[in-house]
């Protein structure tokens, strides 16, 4: 279990909050993390890279000489691979990246990486209601006011979409905004600092709980 501080919009503690999900031990946490990472990045492939081959390159149907008596190397087809403008040997073709992994595995891998972070996290209670129109100055000063470093990369986990809150945040281009019904494994590590909602935290111990 991990305890936060919750803090206001103004900055100040404001309760607590705490997350009480399973995670993987010391020994397995880098390996299955790491697993799930590589399926995530390799799942968003498209896999459509294609190249011909000499036998699917347009033309190269004649010899383009004799076999001797040129002086010159044989050759059978302008299309070789060793010719410019001929097909590629061992190219790319349309494949799927895919990895599988086991439902039970992602969603442990999930909420190790997402504790692994505990220390730079930080909860704040919902704000959409501070903010009534969209003000993504008024986000950055609050920003600042939880303790978030100007240039920071920061993830951004709530539990419903406001449409102020998303149009204050996109403008920011440190910032990424995500549900949490949309948590993954990749924006977690990749990001400087997290910043969860009260509603987040709810949906996510909701989902991932014991």
């Amino acid at each position: 279990m991990v305890n936060c501080v919750v803090h206001d919009w103004q900055g100040a503690e404001s309760g607590q909050a705490s997350f009480d999900l399973k995670t993987a031990n010391e020994d397995n946490a880098p390996h299955i993390v790491h697993r799930a990472l590589i399926r995530q990045l390799a799942n968003q492939r498209q896999g459509t890279a294609s190249t011909k081959t000499r036998a699917e390159v347009r033309g190269g149907g004649r010899k383009p000489w004799r076999q001797k008596g040129t002086g010159r190397a044989r050759a059978g087809s302008i299309r070789s691979p060793l010719w410019r403008g001929g097909g590629v040997s061992f190219g790319p073709k349309p494949r799927d990246y895919s990895i599988k992994m086991n439902k039970k595995e992602r969603r442990l891998a999930l909420t190790t990486a997402l504790l692994s972070r505990a220390e730079e996290l930080v909860v704040v209670a919902d704000f959409a209601a501070q903010l009534p129109q969209p003000k993504t100055k008024e986000l950055l000063a609050a920003m600042g006011r939880w303790g978030i470093e100007p240039q920071a990369k920061v993830l951004l986990i709530v539990g419903q979409k406001d449409e102020t809150v998303y149009l204050s945040a996109r403008n920011i281009p440190t910032v990424k905004l995500i549900l949490a019904n949309n948590l993954n494994v990749f924006d977690i590590l990749a990001a400087d600092r997290v910043i969860v909602t009260e509603s987040a935290i709810a949906k996510i111990q909701e989902v991932f709980g014991e």
